[in-house]
Protein backbone atom coordinates (compact mmCIF):
# COMPACT_ATOMS: atom_id res chain seq x y z
CA UNK A 1 0.00 0.00 0.00
CA UNK A 2 1.24 3.47 -0.89
CA UNK A 3 0.89 6.53 1.33
CA UNK A 4 -2.52 8.24 1.47
CA UNK A 5 -3.12 10.11 -1.78
CA UNK A 6 -6.50 11.54 -0.85
CA UNK A 7 -10.13 10.58 -1.23
CA UNK A 8 -11.81 9.68 -4.54
CA UNK A 9 -15.29 8.48 -5.48
CA UNK A 10 -16.07 5.60 -7.86
CA UNK A 11 -19.70 5.33 -9.00
CA UNK A 12 -21.29 1.96 -9.74
CA UNK A 13 -18.93 0.07 -7.44
CA UNK A 14 -20.37 -3.42 -7.96
CA UNK A 15 -19.74 -3.32 -11.72
CA UNK A 16 -17.00 -5.03 -13.73
CA UNK A 17 -14.71 -2.04 -14.33
CA UNK A 18 -15.55 -0.13 -11.15
CA UNK A 19 -14.81 -3.02 -8.79
CA UNK A 20 -11.41 -3.67 -10.39
CA UNK A 21 -10.69 0.09 -10.36
CA UNK A 22 -11.52 0.26 -6.63
CA UNK A 23 -9.04 -2.55 -5.95
CA UNK A 24 -6.32 -0.71 -7.88
CA UNK A 25 -7.06 2.69 -6.27
CA UNK A 26 -6.76 1.16 -2.80
CA UNK A 27 -3.42 -0.33 -3.83
CA UNK A 28 -2.31 3.08 -5.12
CA UNK A 29 -2.94 4.64 -1.70
CA UNK A 30 -6.30 6.33 -2.27
CA UNK A 31 -9.21 6.31 0.15
CA UNK A 32 -12.31 5.36 -1.84
CA UNK A 33 -15.97 6.24 -1.60
CA UNK A 34 -18.08 4.06 -3.86
CA UNK A 35 -21.77 4.06 -4.71
CA UNK A 36 -24.08 1.11 -5.17
CA UNK A 37 -27.77 1.05 -6.07
CA UNK A 38 -30.12 1.22 -3.06
CA UNK A 39 -30.92 -2.19 -1.62
CA UNK A 40 -33.80 -1.73 0.84
CA UNK A 41 -33.76 -5.38 1.91
CA UNK A 42 -29.96 -5.47 2.27
CA UNK A 43 -29.71 -8.67 0.26
CA UNK A 44 -26.90 -7.61 -2.05
CA UNK A 45 -23.55 -9.14 -1.13
CA UNK A 46 -20.77 -6.55 -1.46
CA UNK A 47 -18.20 -8.58 0.44
CA UNK A 48 -16.12 -8.87 -2.76
CA UNK A 49 -15.51 -5.12 -2.29
CA UNK A 50 -15.37 -4.84 1.48
CA UNK A 51 -12.89 -7.73 1.71
CA UNK A 52 -10.38 -6.12 -0.68
CA UNK A 53 -6.94 -5.41 0.84
CA UNK A 54 -7.14 -2.05 2.61
CA UNK A 55 -10.93 -1.80 2.27
CA UNK A 56 -11.67 -2.02 5.99
CA UNK A 57 -9.73 1.21 6.58
CA UNK A 58 -10.08 3.02 3.27
CA UNK A 59 -13.34 2.03 1.53
CA UNK A 60 -16.76 3.51 2.30
CA UNK A 61 -19.88 2.27 0.51
CA UNK A 62 -22.76 4.69 -0.16
CA UNK A 63 -26.17 4.04 -1.71
CA UNK A 64 -27.06 6.18 -4.73
CA UNK A 65 -29.30 5.89 -7.77
CA UNK A 66 -28.85 7.44 -11.24
CA UNK A 67 -32.59 8.22 -11.19
CA UNK A 68 -31.98 10.46 -8.15
CA UNK A 69 -28.80 12.37 -9.09
CA UNK A 70 -28.64 14.28 -5.79
CA UNK A 71 -28.23 10.92 -4.02
CA UNK A 72 -24.56 10.97 -5.11
CA UNK A 73 -23.73 14.16 -3.21
CA UNK A 74 -22.86 12.46 0.11
CA UNK A 75 -20.34 10.16 -1.61
CA UNK A 76 -18.68 13.04 -3.48
CA UNK A 77 -18.24 15.42 -0.52
CA UNK A 78 -14.56 15.77 0.40
CA UNK A 79 -13.27 13.91 -2.67
CA UNK A 80 -10.44 15.20 -4.86
CA UNK A 81 -11.56 13.13 -7.83
CA UNK A 82 -14.57 11.26 -9.17
CA UNK A 83 -14.49 8.25 -11.47
CA UNK A 84 -17.97 8.09 -13.00
CA UNK A 85 -18.18 4.48 -14.12
CA UNK A 86 -21.83 3.71 -13.34
CA UNK A 87 -24.16 3.27 -16.29
CA UNK A 88 -27.58 1.66 -16.53
CA UNK A 89 -27.21 -1.60 -18.47
CA UNK A 90 -30.41 -3.02 -19.93
CA UNK A 91 -29.51 -5.61 -22.56
CA UNK A 92 -32.95 -7.18 -22.13
CA UNK A 93 -34.49 -3.89 -23.30
CA UNK A 94 -37.11 -3.85 -20.57
CA UNK A 95 -37.62 -0.09 -20.84
CA UNK A 96 -37.83 2.30 -23.81
CA UNK A 97 -34.53 3.55 -25.17
CA UNK A 98 -35.59 7.21 -24.60
CA UNK A 99 -36.20 6.53 -20.89
CA UNK A 100 -32.81 4.84 -20.48
CA UNK A 101 -30.97 7.62 -22.33
CA UNK A 102 -32.69 10.38 -20.33
CA UNK A 103 -31.95 8.68 -17.00
CA UNK A 104 -28.29 8.15 -17.92
CA UNK A 105 -27.74 11.73 -19.10
CA UNK A 106 -29.69 13.31 -16.22
CA UNK A 107 -27.88 11.11 -13.70
CA UNK A 108 -24.48 11.98 -15.17
CA UNK A 109 -25.20 15.72 -15.23
CA UNK A 110 -26.40 15.52 -11.62
CA UNK A 111 -23.13 13.86 -10.63
CA UNK A 112 -21.11 16.52 -12.51
CA UNK A 113 -23.08 19.28 -10.72
CA UNK A 114 -22.29 17.64 -7.38
CA UNK A 115 -18.60 17.65 -8.39
CA UNK A 116 -18.79 21.39 -9.13
CA UNK A 117 -20.62 22.11 -5.86
CA UNK A 118 -18.14 20.10 -3.81
CA UNK A 119 -15.35 22.66 -4.35
CA UNK A 120 -12.87 19.84 -3.69
CA UNK A 121 -13.09 17.72 -6.87
CA UNK A 122 -10.11 18.55 -9.07
CA UNK A 123 -10.89 16.19 -11.96
CA UNK A 124 -13.63 13.85 -13.14
CA UNK A 125 -12.79 10.76 -15.18
CA UNK A 126 -15.82 9.51 -17.10
CA UNK A 127 -15.95 5.96 -18.46
CA UNK A 128 -17.31 5.94 -22.00
CA UNK A 129 -17.05 3.13 -24.56
CA UNK A 130 -15.64 2.49 -28.01
CA UNK A 131 -19.29 2.25 -29.07
CA UNK A 132 -19.28 6.07 -28.85
CA UNK A 133 -16.62 6.11 -31.60
CA UNK A 134 -17.00 3.13 -33.94
CA UNK A 135 -20.53 3.38 -35.34
CA UNK A 136 -20.74 5.71 -38.32
CA UNK A 137 -20.66 5.57 -42.11
CA UNK A 138 -17.33 7.44 -42.19
CA UNK A 139 -14.81 5.18 -43.88
CA UNK A 140 -11.64 4.57 -41.88
CA UNK A 141 -9.63 1.45 -41.07
CA UNK A 142 -8.81 2.85 -37.65
CA UNK A 143 -10.71 5.50 -35.73
CA UNK A 144 -9.37 7.98 -33.17
CA UNK A 145 -10.95 10.39 -30.68
CA UNK A 146 -12.10 12.78 -33.44
CA UNK A 147 -14.76 10.23 -34.52
CA UNK A 148 -18.22 10.09 -32.95
CA UNK A 149 -20.81 7.37 -33.43
CA UNK A 150 -23.97 8.29 -35.31
CA UNK A 151 -27.16 7.37 -33.46
CA UNK A 152 -29.11 6.51 -36.63
CA UNK A 153 -26.24 4.28 -37.78
CA UNK A 154 -26.23 2.52 -34.37
CA UNK A 155 -29.96 1.82 -34.76
CA UNK A 156 -29.34 0.13 -38.12
CA UNK A 157 -27.53 -2.71 -36.29
CA UNK A 158 -30.72 -4.03 -34.69
CA UNK A 159 -28.95 -5.71 -31.76
CA UNK A 160 -29.66 -5.75 -28.04
CA UNK A 161 -26.59 -3.50 -27.58
CA UNK A 162 -28.33 -0.59 -29.40
CA UNK A 163 -29.74 1.29 -26.35
CA UNK A 164 -26.44 0.90 -24.47
CA UNK A 165 -24.44 2.19 -27.47
CA UNK A 166 -26.75 5.18 -27.89
CA UNK A 167 -26.54 5.91 -24.15
CA UNK A 168 -22.74 5.87 -24.13
CA UNK A 169 -22.52 8.13 -27.20
CA UNK A 170 -25.01 10.79 -26.13
CA UNK A 171 -23.94 10.81 -22.48
CA UNK A 172 -20.24 11.26 -23.24
CA UNK A 173 -21.06 14.09 -25.64
CA UNK A 174 -23.26 15.85 -23.08
CA UNK A 175 -20.73 15.34 -20.26
CA UNK A 176 -17.96 16.98 -22.31
CA UNK A 177 -20.27 19.87 -23.25
CA UNK A 178 -21.29 20.40 -19.60
CA UNK A 179 -17.64 20.37 -18.48
CA UNK A 180 -16.74 22.91 -21.16
CA UNK A 181 -19.67 25.17 -20.21
CA UNK A 182 -18.89 25.12 -16.48
CA UNK A 183 -15.09 24.94 -16.43
CA UNK A 184 -15.04 21.45 -14.95
CA UNK A 185 -11.87 19.41 -15.54
CA UNK A 186 -13.21 16.22 -17.14
CA UNK A 187 -11.50 13.54 -19.21
CA UNK A 188 -13.17 10.53 -20.78
CA UNK A 189 -11.76 7.01 -21.06
CA UNK A 190 -13.02 5.09 -24.09
CA UNK A 191 -12.29 1.38 -23.62
CA UNK A 192 -12.85 -1.16 -26.38
CA UNK A 193 -14.04 -4.70 -25.51
CA UNK A 194 -12.71 -5.35 -22.01
CA UNK A 195 -11.42 -8.91 -21.65
CA UNK A 196 -9.68 -10.43 -18.65
CA UNK A 197 -10.22 -11.25 -14.99
CA UNK A 198 -13.03 -9.84 -12.86
CA UNK A 199 -13.87 -9.71 -9.16
CA UNK A 200 -17.57 -8.88 -9.48
CA UNK A 201 -19.91 -11.89 -9.11
CA UNK A 202 -21.81 -11.15 -12.34
CA UNK A 203 -20.43 -12.46 -15.66
CA UNK A 204 -19.36 -9.26 -17.51
CA UNK A 205 -20.99 -8.89 -20.92
CA UNK A 206 -17.79 -8.09 -22.84
CA UNK A 207 -15.97 -11.11 -21.34
CA UNK A 208 -18.97 -13.31 -22.16
CA UNK A 209 -19.00 -12.17 -25.79
CA UNK A 210 -15.20 -12.44 -26.16
CA UNK A 211 -15.44 -16.06 -24.96
CA UNK A 212 -18.38 -16.89 -27.25
CA UNK A 213 -16.27 -19.38 -29.25
CA UNK A 214 -15.28 -21.29 -26.12
CA UNK A 215 -18.92 -21.30 -24.99
CA UNK A 216 -20.31 -22.28 -28.43
CA UNK A 217 -22.62 -19.23 -28.55
CA UNK A 218 -22.76 -18.67 -32.29
CA UNK A 219 -25.31 -15.84 -32.05
CA UNK A 220 -22.55 -13.71 -30.45
CA UNK A 221 -20.00 -14.24 -33.26
CA UNK A 222 -21.35 -11.25 -35.20
CA UNK A 223 -19.78 -8.98 -32.54
CA UNK A 224 -16.36 -10.58 -33.13
CA UNK A 225 -15.99 -9.95 -36.88
CA UNK A 226 -13.32 -7.33 -36.20
CA UNK A 227 -13.00 -6.62 -32.50
CA UNK A 228 -10.76 -4.25 -30.55
CA UNK A 229 -9.85 -5.48 -27.06
CA UNK A 230 -8.11 -4.38 -23.89
CA UNK A 231 -7.22 -6.11 -20.61
CA UNK A 232 -9.27 -5.32 -17.48
CA UNK A 233 -6.24 -4.10 -15.55
CA UNK A 234 -5.00 -1.86 -18.37
CA UNK A 235 -8.39 -0.11 -18.35
CA UNK A 236 -8.23 0.47 -14.58
CA UNK A 237 -4.63 1.66 -14.85
CA UNK A 238 -5.59 4.07 -17.66
CA UNK A 239 -8.29 5.61 -15.46
CA UNK A 240 -5.78 6.26 -12.68
CA UNK A 241 -3.12 7.46 -15.13
CA UNK A 242 -5.51 10.00 -16.67
CA UNK A 243 -6.62 11.19 -13.25
CA UNK A 244 -3.01 11.81 -12.24
CA UNK A 245 -1.60 13.05 -15.58
CA UNK A 246 -1.75 16.88 -15.35
CA UNK A 247 -2.02 17.57 -19.09
CA UNK A 248 -4.89 15.15 -19.79
CA UNK A 249 -7.69 16.80 -21.75
CA UNK A 250 -10.74 15.49 -23.59
CA UNK A 251 -11.21 11.94 -24.87
CA UNK A 252 -8.77 9.01 -24.63
CA UNK A 253 -9.28 5.68 -26.41
CA UNK A 254 -7.97 2.72 -24.40
CA UNK A 255 -7.48 -0.34 -26.61
CA UNK A 256 -4.41 -2.50 -27.11
CA UNK A 257 -5.36 -5.08 -29.79
CA UNK A 258 -7.65 -5.46 -32.81
CA UNK A 259 -8.31 -8.95 -34.15
CA UNK A 260 -10.58 -10.45 -36.83
CA UNK A 261 -12.85 -13.40 -36.12
CA UNK A 262 -10.66 -15.63 -38.32
CA UNK A 263 -7.52 -14.64 -36.41
CA UNK A 264 -9.34 -15.14 -33.11
CA UNK A 265 -10.44 -18.64 -34.17
CA UNK A 266 -6.84 -19.61 -35.01
CA UNK A 267 -5.49 -18.05 -31.80
CA UNK A 268 -8.03 -19.81 -29.56
CA UNK A 269 -7.73 -23.18 -31.38
CA UNK A 270 -3.96 -23.23 -30.94
CA UNK A 271 -4.05 -22.04 -27.34
CA UNK A 272 -7.02 -23.93 -25.92
CA UNK A 273 -7.37 -27.32 -27.66
CA UNK A 274 -9.68 -28.46 -24.84
CA UNK A 275 -12.47 -26.23 -26.25
CA UNK A 276 -14.36 -27.02 -29.49
CA UNK A 277 -13.35 -23.74 -31.17
CA UNK A 278 -15.06 -23.36 -34.57
CA UNK A 279 -12.78 -23.67 -37.59
CA UNK A 280 -12.21 -20.66 -39.82
CA UNK A 281 -14.18 -22.26 -42.70
CA UNK A 282 -17.31 -22.46 -40.55
CA UNK A 283 -17.23 -18.71 -39.90
CA UNK A 284 -17.59 -17.57 -43.50
CA UNK A 285 -21.39 -17.29 -43.25
CA UNK A 286 -21.36 -14.98 -40.21
CA UNK A 287 -23.03 -11.85 -41.54
CA UNK A 288 -22.81 -8.43 -39.98
CA UNK A 289 -21.15 -5.05 -40.13
CA UNK A 290 -17.42 -5.19 -39.57
CA UNK A 291 -16.41 -2.42 -37.18
CA UNK A 292 -13.15 -0.53 -37.72
CA UNK A 293 -10.32 -0.73 -35.21
CA UNK A 294 -9.64 2.09 -32.75
CA UNK A 295 -6.35 3.85 -32.05
CA UNK A 296 -4.86 4.52 -28.59
CA UNK A 297 -2.12 6.78 -30.01
CA UNK A 298 -3.23 9.78 -27.90
CA UNK A 299 -3.07 7.75 -24.67
CA UNK A 300 0.30 6.19 -25.58
CA UNK A 301 1.74 9.57 -26.59
CA UNK A 302 0.79 10.83 -23.11
CA UNK A 303 3.13 8.24 -21.60
CA UNK A 304 0.79 5.36 -20.79
CA UNK A 305 1.93 1.81 -21.53
CA UNK A 306 -0.19 -1.31 -21.94
CA UNK A 307 0.98 -4.19 -19.74
CA UNK A 308 -1.03 -7.08 -21.18
CA UNK A 309 -1.47 -8.96 -24.45
CA UNK A 310 -4.10 -11.32 -25.86
CA UNK A 311 -2.52 -14.26 -24.01
CA UNK A 312 -3.13 -12.67 -20.61
CA UNK A 313 -6.59 -11.39 -21.57
CA UNK A 314 -7.86 -14.86 -22.46
CA UNK A 315 -5.83 -16.91 -19.96
CA UNK A 316 -7.04 -14.79 -17.05
CA UNK A 317 -10.62 -14.48 -18.32
CA UNK A 318 -10.90 -18.27 -18.77
CA UNK A 319 -9.29 -18.98 -15.40
CA UNK A 320 -11.67 -16.54 -13.72
CA UNK A 321 -14.71 -18.06 -15.45
CA UNK A 322 -13.66 -21.55 -14.37
CA UNK A 323 -13.27 -20.41 -10.75
CA UNK A 324 -16.70 -18.75 -10.80
CA UNK A 325 -18.41 -21.67 -12.56
CA UNK A 326 -19.11 -19.99 -15.90
CA UNK A 327 -16.96 -22.45 -17.86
Amino acid sequence: MEADKGKVCVTGGTGFVASWLIMRLLQHGYSVHTTIRPDPEHKRDVSFLTSLPGASEKLQVFEADMSVPESFEAAIIGCIGVFHVATPVDFENKEPEEVLVKRTIDGTLGILKACLNSRTVKRVVYTSSASAVEYSDKVADTMDESFWSDVDYIKSFKSYFVPYNICKTLTEKRALEFAEEHGLDLVTVIPSFIVGPFICPKFPGSVHTALAMTLGEREQYVFLLNVSMVHTDDVARAHIFLFEYPDAKGRFICSSHTITIEELSKFLSAKYPEFPIPKVESLKDIEGKKLPGVSSKKLLDSGFEFNYGLDEMFDEAIQCCKEKGYL
